[in-house]
């Protein structure tokens, strides 16, 4: 790194030091702009799923052809995160959050508009890149909204809207469809997304930035590598031949060493393999990497459960599910001011621990329980999952420079998609597995049961965080655990 390069990177250091939240009411209107846009994203993983019938009979196309509108979305969004993350460490991560929030609004509409299947893809990958420039960088953004000492209520309001559209993607969409036809799940985007840029102009913080170049072959190496792990970790669950799936496995592996090795050379790299050697920032990954694995899992295998299990209906099995996001909804914010004053090593340890204990006490039901029976032990997986969250993200943010706010960030958002597609790719294979041993009813239990291991793992991943590593490193050891600033 040259002399002028190192002046710049100090002055935007000196300067991202100084931003220290911003002044009410300007703070209020960025977290609105923020939580209108990431939902508008996260909530497009998901509600395609639910219109697949519908638009594969409307465009004419086969059913297995169809599924590329929620691949196309997915795979673009997965592979280009980090790099977009990287984008917003050298460009300024308001910038690369505008230009996402306008891509995904105009791709809504081409969406909407679309009146064929390649059209339609087309216009889901344009998404898919407007999707990851808003979550690559959110959480970033978020670190600047908010003043350090109040971090963690950032966090908690930025979990809360994840989980919640996540969890409630597929009743939203139901609801739009009884109502309207499949182009209005693109369509109602377009107001929200002109509401969010119009908020976003006066309200989001300028940051600086240090000058530096774009890595072009490490973006490349990253969008392979992620691309071909996802692939193949879908793959593995709907049973694609094996050695299509070693090969991209293998493929993806060799892509990533080469990433790693490439990276290793670099002072910000784009996989930043540097702050993986913190083991907060570490721990907390894998933590979320683990724990949206259980959710993944629990997420698939229940409706399933309820249904065919059951034999309750599809709107009851709907509403058995929805106490899980409510009580993520009503602990989330509460998690983050806690996590202002406590470890995430303990709220986050205790979160899971609940997560997991709720998960067996759902696998353990009676053979014709109540509906009160399942609601509570649902609201308890929910109410364990939502104080881990706001935590976790507060530690995995704070224990980084605030330079490297988009790397911090763009990991957040590749461990929860991660952890999604393992989760759904395992009980695909669960089922495969345990289909011609009595239906998907032992199927799901077991799927259910995987999803507590899943948690706990993730439950001692967080505690570990506890430990003093002893590396010197003021913002890997307690200080930074705590919640102080690693800047």
């Amino acid at each position: 790194m040259d002399l002028c390069v190192l002046n710049d990177w100090t002055r935007a250091t000196d300067v991202m030091d100084a931003i220290d939240g911003l002044p009410l009411p300007q703070r209020y209107w960025a977290i609105l702009t923020i939580a209108i846009a990431v939902a508008m994203a996260v909530l497009d993983s998901a509600i395609a799923n639910i219109a697949l019938p519908t638009i594969s009979r409307d465009l004419g196309a086969s059913p297995a052809a169809s599924i590329w509108v929620v691949n196309a979305y997915q795979l673009t969004l997965t592979i280009s995160l980090l790099p977009f993350s990287s984008l917003g460490d050298i460009f300024g991560y308001r910038r690369v959050y505008w230009s996402g929030l306008v891509l995904f609004t105009l791709a809504s509409l081409a969406c909407a508009m679309s009146h064929s299947l390649m059209s339609l893809t087309a216009a889901r990958v344009l998404q898919g890149f407007g999707a990851a420039g808003i979550t690559s960088v959110n959480t970033a953004l978020v670190r600047f909204i908010y003043p350090r000492q109040l971090l963690g209520r950032g966090m908690g309001i930025n979990a809360l809207v994840v989980a919640t559209a996540s969890a409630a993607g597929p009743t939203i969409a139901a609801g739009i469809l009884s109502v309207a036809s499949w182009q209005w799940l693109f369509m109602v985007n377009v107001p929200l997304g002109a509401l969010a840029l119009g908020l976003s102009i006066n309200s989001l913080p300028r940051t600086e930035h240090p000058r530096q170049q774009f890595d072009f072959g490490s973006a490349l190496l990253s969008a392979g590598a992620f691309g071909l792990l996802v692939t193949a970790i879908a793959g593995l669950g709907h049973g694609e031949s094996a050695l299509l799936i070693t090969t991209e496995f293998a493929t993806a592996a060799l892509l990533g060493t080469t990433l790693v090795r490439r990276q290793s050379m670099l002072s910000a790299p784009m996989l930043p393999i540097d702050l993986f050697r913190r083991p907060v920032f570490s721990l907390s990954a894998a933590t979320s990497v683990c724990s949206f694995a259980a959710q993944g899992l629990a997420f698939v295998a229940l409706p399933f459960y309820f249904q065919d299990v059951l034999n309750r209906s599809q709107v009851e099995t709907g509403l058995l599910i929805t106490p899980w996001p409510l009580a993520v909804a009503a602990i989330a914010p509460f998690a983050g001011r806690l996590a202002d004053r406590y470890p995430a090593g303990i709220l986050g340890g205790l979160g899971l621990a609940i997560l997991s204990g709720g998960l067996l006490l759902v696998a353990l039901l009676p053979a014709h329980p109540a509906a009160g029976d399942i609601i509570w032990r649902m609201a308890l997986c929910g109410f364990g999952f939502g104080l881990f969250q706001s935590p976790n993200n507060r530690a995995i943010m704070s224990s980084v420079p605030r330079t490297r706010s988009g790397n911090a960030s763009g990991v957040i958002s590749s461990a929860r998609l991660l952890g999604q597609t393992t989760g759904a790719a395992l009980v695909a294979l669960v089922f495969g597995l345990t289909a011609a041993r009595g239906g998907v009813g032992p199927g799901t239990l077991i799927a259910v049961v995987l999803a507590a291991c899943f948690a706990a793992a993730a439950a001692v991943a967080s505690g570990l965080r506890l430990v003093d590593f002893g590396d010197g490193d003021p913002a890997v050891g307690r200080a930074g655990e705590r919640g102080v600033p690693g800047d």
